[in-house]
C-alpha cells in the first residue's frame, strides 16, 4: 500500500470503530449482525458462522435488503479488515446505518485465533454459471442456492399447476422434486398443462414431467408416485419432504393433505383456479391457520365447480402455479414474507389482487392440538373425507 493510501486508511479507522475477534465471538449469539464484504470466490475458503454476504462492490445497493433495519449492531469484516473500513465508513456517513463496526485484521486474524469458520460446499463451474442471477442476489447467494439443492418438494398435481410449479422449481435448482399423478396425458390437458406435449399423449403425467424436467436441468432428482392419493398412502408419500405444493382439484383430497401435514408440521403452498378466478395461500403447521381453520366444512358442490365442469382460462394456472413456485423458494430459503395468515385472491378479469387475512381458529378440529397431543396410534388414522364432503355438499 502507498503512503498515501495508508494516511487515507488511517483517516478511514479514526472515523469508524473497529471491534476484536474476540468480541465479535462473543457477540454471535446476542443478535449481531455479521456481514462478510469480500468478494464471492473468496467464500470458498470458509466465513464467520451465520454471516450474511454483500460483496464490497455492491454494498450501497444491497445492504438495505439484507440489513433493512439501520439502527441493528452491524459488523463487517473481510480479509484483512481495510475493505469492511470502507465499508463501515460508508454505511456510517452515507447510508444512515447508526451502528456499524469493522472486525480488525478481518477473518485472517479470526483464523489465526482458532476461532469457527463455515466451509460451504462448493457449486461446481456448471452450477454457478446455471444459477449465476441466484448467485447475485443478496437474499439468496451462494448460501441459499445450496439450500435449493438440497430440497425436497413433493407436488401433488403434474396438471395445470403443476406444471408451472415444476417447471420453474427445477429451473430453481430445487435438488429433489416428487410428483403425485396417477392420470396420463390427455388433448384436453395440453391447452394450460406445458409440461406435456402432444407427442406424449397416452403418456403417464408422471413420465411426461420427468422428462421435461431432465431436459431442463439434469441437478433435479425427480421422484415419482404414479398413484391417487388417499388414507393409505399418504403419510408414506409426504413424510420427508420439505415443502408440499397443493395443486389438486377436489376437496377430500385436500382435507386429508391437511390432516395429515399438520401431524407431520410440513407447509402446504395450496392454491386452486376456476374460470379467471384464482386463489392462493401458505399453510404452515402452528405458525398460521390450517386449511381447516380457513374452509371448516367444504362447500356445496353447486358453489364448487371443477375445471372439467365450468372451465379454465388457459394461462391462469401459469399465474397461480408461479405464485406457488414463488412461495415455495421462499420458505426453502428463509426470506420474504410467505403467504401464513393470508389468502390471495387473483382476480384475472380485472388484474387485481386482493388479499384476505386468516387466523388459526382456536376450535380448529385440526390444529387446536399440539402436536405433543397425538398419539402414535392417531398419526395414520384418518376420517372418512370423501363421506364427510359428500355429506357437506
Amino acid at each position: 500500500m502507498s503512503a498515501s493510501g495508508a494516511e487515507l486508511l488511517q483517516k478511514v479507522k479514526s472515523e469508524i470503530e473497529e471491534v476484536d475477534p474476540a468480541e465479535v465471538l462473543e457477540l454471535l449469539d446476542e443478535g449481531v449482525v455479521v456481514v462478510d464484504v469480500r468478494e464471492t470466490e473468496e467464500l470458498a475458503t470458509g466465513h464467520l458462522p451465520g454471516a450474511k454476504h454483500v460483496p464490497r462492490a455492491y454494498l450501497e445497493s444491497r445492504i438495505e435488503a439484507t440489513v433493512p433495519d439501520r439502527s441493528a449492531n452491524v459488523i463487517l469484516y473481510c480479509a484483512s479488515g481495510i475493505r469492511s473500513a470502507y465499508g463501515a465508513r460508508t454505511m456510517l456517513k452515507e447510508l444512515g446505518y447508526a451502528n456499524v463496526r469493522s472486525m480488525t485484521g478481518g477473518i485472517t486474524l479470526w483464523k489465526d485465533r482458532g476461532y469457527d469458520v463455515v466451509v460451504p460446499r462448493a457449486l461446481t463451474a456448471e452450477q454457478r454459471e446455471r444459477y449465476s442471477r441466484h448467485l447475485l442476489i443478496p437474499e439468496i447467494g451462494a448460501e441459499g442456492q445450496q439450500k435449493l439443492l438440497d430440497a425436497k418438494v413433493l407436488l401433488l398435481g403434474a396438471g395445470g399447476l403443476g406444471s408451472p410449479t415444476a417447471l420453474y422449481l427445477a429451473a430453481a435448482g430445487v435438488g429433489t422434486l416428487g410428483i403425485v399423478d396417477d392420470d396420463e396425458v390427455d388433448l384436453s390437458n395440453l391447452q394450460r398443462q406445458v409440461i406435456h406435449n402432444g407427442e406424449r399423449i397416452g403418456m403417464p403425467k408422471v413420465d411426461s414431467a420427468e422428462a421435461s424436467i431432465n431436459a431442463l436441468n439434469p441437478d433435479v432428482n425427480v421422484v415419482k408416485h404414479q398413484v391417487r392419493l388417499d388414507a393409505s398412502n399418504i403419510m408414506e408419500i409426504i413424510e420427508g419432504y420439505d415443502v408440499i405444493v397443493d395443486g389438486v382439484d377436489n376437496f377430500p383430497t385436500r382435507y386429508l393433505l391437511n390432516d395429515a401435514t399438520v401431524r407431520l408440521r410440513i407447509p402446504v403452498v395450496s392454491a386452486s383456479i376456476l374460470g379467471f378466478d384464482g386463489q392462493l395461500s401458505v399453510f404452515k403447521p402452528y405458525e398460521g391457520p390450517c386449511y381447516r381453520c380457513l374452509f371448516r366444512e367444504p362447500p356445496p358442490a353447486e358453489m364448487a365447480p371443477s375445471c372439467g365442469a365450468n372451465g379454465v382460462l388457459g394461462v391462469l394456472p401459469g399465474t397461480m402455479g408461479l405464485l406457488q413456485a414463488t412461495e415455495v423458494v421462499k420458505l426453502i430459503v428463509g426470506v420474504g414474507d410467505p403467504a401464513i395468515g393470508r389468502l390471495l385472491l387473483y382476480d384475472a378479469l380485472a388484474a387485481t389482487l386482493t388479499e384476505v387475512k386468516v387466523r388459526r381458529d382456536p376450535e380448529c378440529p385440526i390444529c387446536s392440538r399440539e402436536p405433543s397431543e397425538i398419539t402414535d396410534d392417531e398419526m395414520g388414522v384418518f376420517p372418512d373425507y370423501e363421506a364427510f364432503c359428500a355429506a357437506a355438499g
